[in-house]
Formats: C-alpha cells, structure tokens, sequence
C-alpha cells in the first residue's frame, strides 16, 4: 500500500541559482513537497536522475549545452517522468513551449519574480498546484499527490454575485459551449476542437496557462481546425464557428446584449486559486446563458469550476463531465461529478459529439 502522507519529490533544474534558490525555499514551503535535487544543467540532472528518480521535475527550457525540450524529449522516450516547464519564454508566447507541451511536459509555468509580493504569493500558488498535478498524472500509477488549501480560497463571488434563483432562461438565442480544463487539458482540447465543423456553435474556453502563452496557445489550435480559434479579447462576440479562449491571468465571463453573447476580459483576484476561474466563466455563462449553454469539465487538478457547473446545471443548462479514464488527472470533473453538477459522464472521444447535436440558431 502506497504512503498518502509521502512527500513529492522534485528535481529543480535551471542554469540560474537565484531561481533554482527561489524555488527550492517554494517548494520546501509546501507541507506536502521536498527538493530531492538541484542542477544547472540537463546533462547533471541526468546524473541525479540516475541516483534517484523524483517524482516530478521543475525544468528551464534554455539552458548551456542542451535545451530543456531536448532533455524532455529524451526522458519521456527512456524513463516518463511527470515535468513542469518553468521559463521567462512563457511571456512572449515562445513555440518552444509548445513543441515542450507536445513532447510530454504537464505543465507550464511562469518563473517566480520577487519583485512584487503578490506576484511572488501568486506564483507560489501556481507552482504547488502544478507540482501536484503532475505528481498524480496517469503514468505515474497509482500513486496520489494530496492536495493542500494553502491560502483562502476565493470563489466566484469576488468577480460577480451569485445567480438568482431560478434565473434559468429559455432557449430562445444561440447555444453557447462553456469549456474548463487544466492539466492536460491542451493535448484534450485539440482532440475536441479538431473534430467540429466551421458551424459549431460558439465556444467558450478556460483552459489555466499563464498570461501571453494563450495567444500561441489559440493561434496553434487555428492552424488546425475547421473553426475559427483566438485568444479573447474584450467584447468579442461569440458566434456560431468561433473558439474563444480566455486569455492567461485574465477572467473571462459570457455575457448577452439582446440574442448576441460576447465576452468581458477583466482582472481581480485569483477565484479557487486561478486566473483565469472556470468557476468565473461558468457562473457567467449560468445567468446569461442558461438552458442556452452547455457546460464542459474537462482533465485537471482541484476543483476550479465545480461549482460553476451545478450553477450552470441548476439554470437549466446541459451539463457533461470528462470521464477518469480519459483524463490526465481526474481531479475537477471529480470534484463536479461529486457535487452532482454533471449530467453524464463521457469520454473525451465523446465530447466533439456532444458539442455537434446543439442546435445552431435555435
């Protein structure tokens, strides 16, 4: 029987010693993590790696003598082991970070800066929560990372008040899909995206990434489907064929003029210890959309957007869930499914499905 109460054990690797020291006193923060090792270069963290095997490792992407895609890429083919991107590329949208993604990374992370308090507290938060993660992806077992509340959780309130009751709405405009996912929810959504016709009803995305990654993020999912996908900006309408996603460190909420929906982009403060909440979309979506919207929780950590859903569900939308066989982590349709905010629970082969038999213009 595995020890619940067993540390996770991270490899930090980065040419930087300020940063590898910076993050070594977060990781050590956490109740449930340690430091097994240090090193500034891929060809050391083999060394380590060979001594011991960490549970996750927290990896720089440039660094002397080889990359970090490369070392990626050369473990995942030898030895999977679960790895967080951790780079200052993240702010200008680098592709490299995306081709990190599809060579198996978990996670992608900014870099700590200790230049501002609440940067610094924020990325903590980030950081515990992507380690986690990764710790509980599916090929490492059976093994379970237990997740801690490290500081107040925030819900949805802070951004906008609850939903009246019974402010479920007829079906009188356009359907609307509301979509939240976390770890490994990249790879899922291109699954479901790259499966719709150009008149799909408009979409909605939360997917957690840090600020400017989504724009790469949205312009890589164009070039491969049929419908139309961007990073949100404020006040873009969502339209039947269109794929909205909510841009990094921003919230985004689903409101309605008339019969159009468009999309608010706004700050404030982390909501279930995210920004962008799928808590946040999902409320919105609840009291503007209603019976008019069909709600999507996907793979990944916590329980951000559980809550939203069976708001969503009780204003009379459609509610689904991504089933744990198919996910990466099975943590927020868990959450969803427990709260009783699904409708079903499906395969992530089933959503494209699910997302096809709205009505376009009802």
């Amino acid at each position: 029987m595995k020890d619940s109460n067993k540390k996770i054990r991270v490899l930090v690797v980065d040419d930087s010693a300020s940063v590898r020291q910076t993050l070594c006193s977060i990781i050590d923060a956490a109740p449930d993590m340690e430091v097994m090792a240090t090193a500034g270069d891929p060809f050391i963290a083999a060394q380590r790696i060979h001594e011991e095997v960490p549970d996750v490792i927290v990896l720089d992407v440039e660094m002397p003598r080889m990359d970090g895609v490369t070392f990626l890429r050369k473990i995942m083919a030898q030895r999977p082991i679960p790895a967080v991107l951790c780079s200052t590329l993240l702010e200008t949208g680098s592709e490299t970070l995306l081709e990190a993604l599809d060579a198996g990374a978990v996670d992608v992370i900014l870099k700590p800066r200790v230049d501002t308090k609440q940067f610094l507290n924020e990325s903590q938060v980030r950081i515990w929560d992507s380690i986690r993660a990764a710790a509980k992806v599916t090929f490492r077992g059976s093994r379970v990372a237990t997740p801690h509340t490290v500081q107040k959780k925030l819900t949805a309130d802070v951004i906008m008040p609850p939903p009246a009751p019974m402010r479920a709405m007829t079906r009188t405009t356009d359907q609307v899909v509301c979509i939240g996912a976390s770890t490994g929810g990249t790879e899922s959504l291109r699954v479901v995206l790259t499966a719709l016709a150009p008149n799909s009803p408009g979409i909605v995305i939360v997917q957690h990434m840090p600020e400017r990654f989504t724009a790469a993020f949205a312009q890589r999912l164009n070039g491969l489907c049929q419908v139309d996908v961007k990073e949100a900006e404020d006040g873009d309408q969502v339209i039947a064929g269109r794929v909205l996603i909510a841009p990094g460190n921003r919230h985004m909420l689903l409101q309605r003029s008339g019969a159009r929906y468009h999309v608010a982009i706004k700050d404030g403060p982390l909501v279930s210890r995210h920004r962008p909440s799928v808590d946040v979309l999902f409320r919105s979506a609840a009291q503007y959309a209603g019976a008019n919207a069909l709600g999507v929780i996907m793979t990944g950590m916590g329980d951000d957007g559980a809550r939203g859903l069976l708001e969503m569900k009780k204003a009379g939308a459609a509610t689904l869930a991504q089933n744990e066989e198919t996910c990466v982590v099975f943590g927020m349709p868990k959450e969803a499914i427990a709260l009783g905010a699904a409708d079903r629970i499906v395969p992530l082969s089933a959503i494209p499905a699910e997302i096809r038999q709205l009505r376009v213009g009802a």
